[in-house]
């Protein structure tokens, strides 16, 4: 993680894309160390924001393929998962995709949106607002603005 660190913005937006895919990573890290290390911190919520969204949109684009086979292969996610998002992007609608920064899940419902072919300008609206507001509240919760 110190690596993307030293990258600076770079290395921020590297680190978020790949947070915002399958990769097991976390991009808070190098987010907070940057922010730490004196860069700004209105400059690495956009940046982290960017990395993210577009990481978040290529599961989408992924998952709107529709080929399970690479679903389970690459994204490593099951079939089962994505069925048990089926009642709540029905439900929700394409605006579910706003929860797609959370933890452990949001990947799946990138995935799921795209996989039943959830109005992508919807979903890249609330999946944009959603990873915003989670950087922003990153920096309130750990007391670096306000």
């Amino acid at each position: 993680m110190a690596d993307f660190a030293e990258l600076g913005y770079l290395g921020l937006f590297i680190a978020s894309f790949l947070a915002a895919t399958v990769v097991p990573f976390s991009s808070e890290v190098v987010f907070s160390a940057l922010v730490y290390g004196g860069l700004n911190a209105w400059t690495c919520v956009f940046v982290a924001t960017t990395g993210n969204w577009l990481g978040g949109m290529s599961c989408y684009y992924l998952g709107r393929l529709g080929k399970l086979q690479w679903i389970e292969k690459y994204l490593r996610i099951k079939k089962e998962k994505l069925d048990n998002f089926t009642e709540k992007i029905h439900k929700y609608g394409d605006w579910f995709a706003f929860f797609s920064f959370l933890p452990g899940v949001g990947d799946i419902i990138a995935v799921a949106s795209g996989y039943f072919r959830c109005r992508w300008w919807i979903v890249a609206i609330a999946m944009l607002v959603g990873k915003f507001i989670r950087y922003v509240g990153w920096l309130y919760l750990h007391g670096m603005i306000f």
